[in-house]
């Protein structure tokens, strides 16, 4: 049996599939593994170990050892991807009461700050150049929930100890250190990245039942294209005026498959997101899924635009990246 092929298909697979597998256990078969011992470490109680490992090996990725146009086009991605996050969801959460046609201002965060690191650099190592790759480097800050934490706690919009802000940044600055003192470590965790991620899926699905999120999947595909299309208009004109082509940008207009692990990591830092986790949870989850199909083709477009080839020449370029690295690891 090709398993491992089919869930390469998916967009995000290794998220999405073990996600959706962890929801349906739990919600149609919900005691099937709560027999204790190490079973049920790796069910729902499981999720904060395994979210902890994946904090750690995300800092590993995070050198210091790059070129300062690469930092400066990086952090204005940054710096443009997550400001306008935080504007719109601060929107949603002041002018229209936290909700935006089915839309939390927690799901709008989540999903509009965190870039999907390993379609960026596949897409940038495909049609862009090393620099562009190099970008990536400051936005993978982006990554886990501490951004979402942070603007929350600074708007007043949740409650979480300082402590626990605390909690969540030290593995990724432990990792970060690592990673930057021996070069073997950093290779060593981001090579296998890919194994941490389907156990921090299932245990994150196996804390959410499907009968609560039902009427997400419109407003997760709406989120979807509003944060490519938000995104990637800001991340492009970010990219062009410090000096890039938009290629990099065009590439930042993604949802990382790790995002959806955010809301939940809110919750269990503020009890008062509980009840609109799950939800934001399997919008951003769609959002992961639609962006995985739109980003491609906008890059492909500004990589076109940027070098005036023809329609049959971008397909080509997309098409590499479809047949390559369609298995996004994050």
């Amino acid at each position: 049996m090709k398993i491992m092929k089919s869930i390469s298909r998916v967009p995000g697979g290794l998220m999405v599939v073990p996600l959706f597998i962890g929801m349906v256990i739990n919600t149609f078969f919900p005691t099937m593994l709560k027999i204790g011992g190490f079973t049920e470490a790796l069910s729902g109680i499981g999720y904060p170990t395994v979210l902890g490992m994946y904090l750690f090996v995300c800092g590993t990725k995070m050198t210091l050892k790059t070129a300062p146009s690469m930092l400066k086009r990086g952090f204005g991605i940054l710096s443009a991807k997550v400001g306008t996050a935080i504007i719109i969801a601060f929107a949603v959460s002041r002018l229209f009461n936290g909700d935006l046609f089915g839309l939390s201002a927690l799901a709008v965060m989540a999903a509009m700050s965190d870039t999907n690191g390993g379609m960026f650099l596949a897409l940038t190592s495909v049609m862009g150049s090393k620099e562009d790759a190099g970008t990536y480097v400051p936005q993978s800050i982006e990554t886990g929930p501490f951004l979402t934490m942070l603007f929350l706690v600074g708007a007043g919009l949740a409650n979480i100890p300082w402590l626990t802000m605390w909690s969540v940044v030290a593995p990724i600055l432990m990792g970060a250190i690592l990673g930057n003192l021996d070069e073997d470590l950093r290779k060593f965790f981001g090579d296998h990245e890919p194994l941490i991620v389907p156990f921090m899926a299932f245990t994150l699905g196996q804390n959410i039942n499907l009968n609560s999120v039902l009427s997400a999947g419109i407003q997760g595909i709406v989120l979807g294209v509003f944060v490519w299309a938000v995104t990637g208009f800001v991340c492009i004109l970010a990219d062009k005026k410090l000096g890039g082509s938009g290629i990099a940008g065009a590439a930042a207009s993604s949802t990382a498959g790790n995002a959806a692990a955010v809301p939940s990591a809110v919750a269990m830092a503020d009890h008062a997101y509980i009840a609109i986790a799950p939800i934001a949870t399997v919008q951003v989850a769609a959002s992961v899924i639609v962006t995985a199909v739109l980003t491609p083709l906008l890059t492909s477009w500004m990589y076109k635009k940027n070098h005036k080839k023809g329609p049959d020449q971008a397909a080509l370029d997309a098409s590499l990246y479809c047949k390559d690295v369609h298995n996004v690891k994050e």
